[in-house]
């Protein structure tokens, strides 16, 4: 039997993928992470030896680890040989480099795996379908990167949204529905779809939390299904733009990164623990951003003026990547062991200049001028009554998907990630909130704390947390828009 192996990140919502031939004892990696001993200590446990690595599209959501793992190896990197000028791929010095095109196929073994040319969510978007030879020859599954998802299509719109290259977007969703119609809906019912990502992830917008779906299950069942069943190219292509997530600001980087290659490694970095004179000398430099990931109550009772907490360790590669300014020198406050997989989290999106951290349980030895703080509220009576009050507004950290449900009367709103381009547009205009304190409120409390830590730091405005999120003020009956 065919070895099959989902790998799978929650922070960034995934999916790499292990295929190995029994017999041969040979392996595939697809789309995998920068940090790449992950798939090589899997593959070493099974006994199997890496000989490939397949990668589906130019990704703009995390930084591949497919030349690093290439190199590491020595095994031949499978790129898409379908670019289009201006996404050619680049830092290929050194490797063994195959450009694949539509319908060339490879052999590992038992096992065949074909390419497939399915360009709408980026142009030179492959699909690989893996076939096992000796069971007739027919497909069992398709490995779709970010043209399929479980119930949903990768978003067209990211070229124009992300890379700033201008009218892709309803082109790429006409590309779409040409490619679903050219060949790939007439694969058999029952060949397995295994996607790029699941639930949680910006690239789709209805993107299911099951790991695997059926192209006919798919055909059934997905939101797209009737306008492929009445050839409704206009409906399905102003459906498919509409009320797509926001993009995170780090994806114009990764797109970028990817196409002209990243930093090869070599081994996954290892923060120093920093003294206090060093760090106290790094908070001088303005090129020095601090990233506390210390729970949210224990950040506001105290911190160094100046840092961002991101109290999330699973969603650090999502939150750092809405906030971080690239080619700045990080320091983390974190526990010693928490440093590891923070720094995993971080160069999975190309943030590699961890200069060190600082233990979180001695960080007043760190803060010699003292530490800051700011109130945290959970009761919704308390937030209403504050919010009533001339010297208070409410900031709505939220998506927009999430405002559009309901949100509290009279609030501004800032998704927590534009918090950066609100603060500076506003310096910039002269618009400080001098004598005015900010309410900061999302769905649960760390998207907020994110926000009202980045106001802090940046002295616009005093804050209040309010960690009681939008329901809790909903389900007291306090006042709500739709």
């Amino acid at each position: 039997m065919t070895y099959f192996r989902q790998i799978y990140d929650e922070g960034l919502a995934q999916a790499a993928y292990i295929i190995g031939d029994p017999d041969s004892r040979s392996a595939v990696v697809v789309d995998p992470l920068r940090d790449i001993d992950i798939y090589l200590d899997h593959v070493a446990d099974k006994g199997y030896e890496i000989v490939g690595v397949l990668e589906t599209h130019i990704h703009a959501d995390f930084l591949s680890g497919g030349r690093e793992l290439a190199h590491a190896t020595g095994a031949t990197l499978y790129i898409s040989g379908e670019t289009v000028e201006g996404w050619k791929y680049g830092g290929l010095q050194g490797l063994d480099v195959v450009p694949i095109k539509d319908g060339q196929s490879f052999e590992l073994g038992n096992l065949e795996i074909k390419a497939l040319h399915t360009p709408g969510h980026t142009p030179e978007e492959m699909s690989f379908l893996v076939l096992e030879k000796n069971n007739g020859g027919d497909p069992m599954a398709v490995l779709t990167g970010d043209f399929m998802f479980v119930g949903d299509l990768g978003r067209p719109d990211l070229l124009e949204e992300a890379a700033g290259q201008q009218d892709t977007a309803e082109p790429g969703a006409r590309q779409t529905f040409e490619t679903m119609n050219s060949g790939f809906l007439e694969l058999p019912d029952f060949v397995a779809v295994w996607p790029g990502h699941g639930s949680g992830s910006a690239c789709g917008k209805a993107l299911g939390d099951v790991p695997a779906s059926t192209i006919g299950y798919e055909k059934r069942t997905a939101w797209w299904a009737e306008y492929f069943e009445n050839n409704d190219e206009d409906g399905f292509v102003e459906e498919f733009l509409s009320d797509q997530p926001e993009s995170p600001t780090y994806y114009k980087n990764m797109k970028v990164f990817n196409r002209d290659g990243p930093r090869i490694l070599g081994e996954l970095p290892s923060p120093p623990r920093l003294m206090p004179n060093r760090f106290a000398g790094l908070l001088e430099d303005e090129d020095t951003v601090v990233f506390d990931l210390r729970d949210v109550r224990s950040f506001a009772r105290g911190h160094v003026p100046g840092s961002i907490n991101l109290s999330s360790l699973i969603q650090l590669s999502n939150h750092a990547g809405w906030l971080a300014p690239y080619g700045k020198n990080l320091v983390l406050i974190a526990e010693p062991e928490h440093v590891e997989e923070a720094t995993r989290r971080l160069i999975r999106i190309g943030l590699d200049d961890i200069t060190g951290f600082v233990p979180a349980s001695r960080i007043a030895r760190y803060a010699p001028q003292g530490l800051k703080r700011y109130p945290v509220i959970a009761d919704p009576h308390k937030a209403f009554e504050l919010s009533k009050r001339e010297d208070f507004r409410v900031l709505d950290a939220r998506s927009n998907a999430e405002r559009d449900k309901g949100y509290i009367p009279d609030s501004q709103h800032t998704h927590y990630g534009r918090i950066p381009e609100m603060v500076a547009e506003a310096k910039k205009r002269g618009d400080t909130p001098t004598g005015k304190s900010f309410i900061v409120h999302c769905e649960a409390g760390t998207r907020a704390a994110i926000a009202a830590s980045y106001l802090d730091a940046h002295h616009y405005g005093d804050v209040v947390l309010y960690t009681g999120g939008f329901q809790g003020w909903k389900k007291t009956g306090h006042p709500v828009r739709q």
